[in-house]
């Protein structure tokens, strides 16, 4: 087999069952690991997959910069923000992390909610200047030009003050095996000293986050309370997910959700 064909083999392997184990694959085609490894160098480093040991995950979509990642999954992003939102309680405090996914849970919020928002993006905090119920916190610290957020020693200093209720965490992979991943360390390092001052941490997951991966780790899937999306619950990913104990918000919220 031609090594064109190979990867798209590869390829369809990734889209049909989420993962790519090296020796199997070469088993199956009775060529050697190397071979297969290597392949798998060269889709990654066309960004095409996320390598991991012994293989490779899909990669995720929503790496990005800030600007891209605005006109990615528009919609999806709506429904799985205006889920998020249904969830922020009167007189709470809630911790929204940055990305253009909590930019639209900060635009479906209540004028007159009262309640009390920390966050390290400038531009989720600046979203709440016309609600006069709303305190917001800003944590500074070194801006991450990337994703327009806050990152480093002094961030995450100041977020050791907070006591929250609920923190709503963006990622950009939601995988069975890899669990919630972002693209830079910096980054996973922050959102995971935010998950560790509120309650409830819940993950915003539009569904071409669903079932892929990134470079670096920033939760166990066992430490959140749930996963909102918008992938139905046939997704295979979904579906395992459910099957291993987390509990899936879907956007189409029931009306115990809503009690």
């Amino acid at each position: 087999m031609l090594s064109a064909q190979r990867r798209e083999l590869l390829l369809a392997r990734l889209r049909e069952t989420g993962r790519i184990v090296a020796k199997d694959v070469a088993a199956e085609l009775g060529t050697s690991e190397d071979t297969i490894r290597r392949d798998l160098r060269e889709l990654a480093a066309d960004g095409l997959c996320q390598r991991v040991y012994g293989g490779a995950l899909p990669v995720s979509p929503a790496i990005g910069d800030y600007a891209t990642r605005e006109n990615l999954r528009v919609s999806a992003k709506q429904l799985v923000a205006a889920r998020a939102a249904a969830l922020v309680r009167p007189h709470s405090t809630v911790i929204l992390d940055g990305g253009t996914t909590a930019l639209e849970v900060a635009r479906r919020l209540p004028r007159d909610l009262a309640a009390t928002v920390v966050t390290h993006s400038p531009t989720v905090a600046v979203a709440f200047v016309d609600h006069p119920g709303v305190e917001v916190f800003l944590l500074g610290g070194r801006l991450f030009k990337h994703s327009l957020v806050t990152c480093g020693a002094a961030t995450a200093e100041a977020a050791e003050g907070v006591r929250a209720d609920l923190f709503l965490l963006g990622v950009t992979g939601v995988h069975a095996e890899a669990g919630l991943t972002t693209g830079d360390a910096d980054e996973a390092a922050m959102k995971r000293t935010l998950a560790g001052r509120a309650a409830d941490t819940y993950v915003l997951a539009s569904s071409e986050k669903i079932g892929a991966a990134s470079r670096f780790s920033v939760l166990p899937l066992t430490r959140v309370a749930g996963i909102i999306t918008d992938a139905p619950p046939t997704d295979p990913t979904v579906t395992r997910l459910v099957h291993e104990g987390v509990e899936v918000l879907h956007t189409e919220p029931t009306v115990q959700d809503r009690a």
